[in-house]
């Protein structure tokens, strides 16, 4: 027995988890040029090979969908590529949002047996 828990730490720590990242963790939204509106800035980095759109979505605390603009939705990384965006909410919706979050998004024909989905969110304060 205690070998099959030497047999699990191993491949616990030798098991490679890719995720792909977004900054900053806790961002922080300032006034737009756009009356009655806010934004703040996020930087993602794609770390998954297998996985070249991410969706973006903006939450409250109990994971609903709050209304927010941004030049495109999804996003599209190339492997180990980095993008900017700029993420626009309107005033009235500020002290609803907690979460930013991007969600790995693969093509139908693209799904592999795994099906392995990430989601990186960032909590804002």
């Amino acid at each position: 027995m205690k070998y099959i828990y030497y047999a699990i730490a191993v491949a616990l720590i030798y098991t490679n988890a890719t995720a792909h990242e977004l900054t900053p963790t806790y961002p922080k939204m300032r006034p737009s040029y756009i009356e009655d509106v806010s934004v703040t800035q996020m930087k993602m980095w794609n770390r998954r090979e297998d996985v070249l759109y991410y969706e973006i979505g903006v939450f409250d605390e109990e994971w609903k969908p709050v209304a927010f603009a941004s030049e495109n939705k999804i996003l599209q990384i190339a492997y180990l590529g980095r993008t900017t965006f700029d993420l626009y909410v309107r005033d009235s919706d500020l002290n609803r949002i907690k979460y930013i979050c991007t969600t790995s998004k693969q093509l139908k024909q693209d799904v592999q047996s795994t099906g392995i989905k990430s989601r990186i969110c960032s909590k804002v304060k």
